[in-house]
This record gives structure tokens, C-alpha cells and sequence, in this order.
């Protein structure tokens, strides 16, 4: 249910607009009351913000399987970036790039994915020992992926081709993975 609500909510955000959409619209196109629907999204943003929320403690996952927490991470960026996943930014698929238009076009879900990133942030410095060092570690890691995958979607969705973004947002990610090693040898 879950899936099929925020599904028909995207496809009206990207046809109307997000602001355009109201919570009745949506819930009268899934066939079910507005209570019904805040039972399921407390919030108009979470319909968006729910297919990105399996991702919200996957670095604190991936961190844990090792053989290091930043060469678990590094690792998983790069498979990440070689499968073309749209969280890594380095997908050209035209729902991935209206989704991604939708996301950092709307200041709303712009705010509610800051919140995303600060739980995600929590979760990898619970993972990584919990104290400020850990925090501190959290921080860097969670906005190297940021930034990473920001500038890869920019340049994709500036109209650049995967095929020729794929080799600098490799090398910019060995580089940035580099950088955390260096400044975080305990988690290296």
C-alpha cells in the first residue's frame, strides 16, 4: 500500500506540480479517505521522501560489514556508481531525473530530506561508536556521499550523458574516500 500511494502522489507531483497537489487529491485518486492516507504518510512530503527512506540507515549497515567502516563505505559508493543508482546521482533515466527534479526543486522536500540526511548521519555514528569522534566521522561521510552524488546529478540533469560522467564521478569518489581515509585513520 505503502508503494502504490506514494506512486500515484509522485505521478500527480510530477504532472501538477508538488504545491499544486492537495493530500485530498491524491487520496481521491487512490481510491481512499485523507485519514486513511496520514495513517500511512503523516505528512504530504513523506509521499515523496518514502521511496528514498529504505536508504536512511544504509550507511550504518554497509559501514558494519567491513573489512573497514570507510572501505565498506567506499566500496559500496563505487558498486553503487557502476549499477548506475539514482542515489549515487549517476542515473539518466527520465523518471530518475523528474524524481530528482522534484526532490531538490521543492523547498518542502528539500527541508525534509536535510532531516533524512541528519537521521542517516545519527545511525552511521551509533554504528561507528556513538561519542563526538563518531559524530564527528558521521558528518564527513554522510556529506562526501552528498556531494558526490550532487554533483553527479547536476551534471546529468545539465544533459550530460552516464557514459561520459561515469570516469570523473569514479575518480572525484576515490579521491573523497581518499581524503576521509586520511583525515579518519581509525575508520580507514
Amino acid at each position: 500500500m505503502y508503494h502504490d500511494l506514494s506512486d500515484i502522489a509522485v505521478r500527480l507531483f510530477l504532472e501538477k506540480g508538488f504545491d499544486a497537489v492537495s493530500v485530498a487529491e491524491i487520496a481521491a485518486a487512490a481510491e481512499i479517505s485523507k485519514p486513511t492516507l496520514f495513517r500511512y504518510f503523516p505528512a504530504k512530503e513523506d509521499l515523496v521522501l518514502h521511496r528514498i527512506a529504505d536508504h536512511e540507515t544504509e550507511a550504518a549497515r554497509v559501514a558494519a560489514e567491513g573489512p573497514s567502516p570507510l572501505a565498506a563505505l567506499r566500496r559500496h559508493f563505487l558498486d553503487g556508481l557502476e549499477r548506475c543508482e539514482p542515489v549515487t546521482g549517476l542515473n539518466d533515466h527520465p523518471d530518475v531525473l523528474a524524481f530528482h527534479r522534484l526532490l531538490y526543486g521543492t523547498p518542502s522536500l528539500v527541508a525534509r530530506a536535510a532531516a533524512f540526511l541528519e537521521r542517516s548521519e545519527d545511525a552511521l555514528a551509533d554504528a561507528l561508536g556513538g561519542d563526538l569522534d563518531a559524530r564527528l566521522a558521521a558528518g564527513q561521510i554522510i556529506a562526501v556521499r552528498r556531494i558526490l552524488a550532487m554533483e553527479n546529478w547536476r551534471r546529468i540533469a545539465g544533459g550530460e550523458r552516464v557514459a561520459d560522467v561515469r570516469a570523473d564521478a569514479v575518480a572525484a569518489a576515490e579521491r573523497a574516500f581518499g581524503q576521509l581515509a586520511r583525515g579518519l585513520p581509525h575508520l580507514a
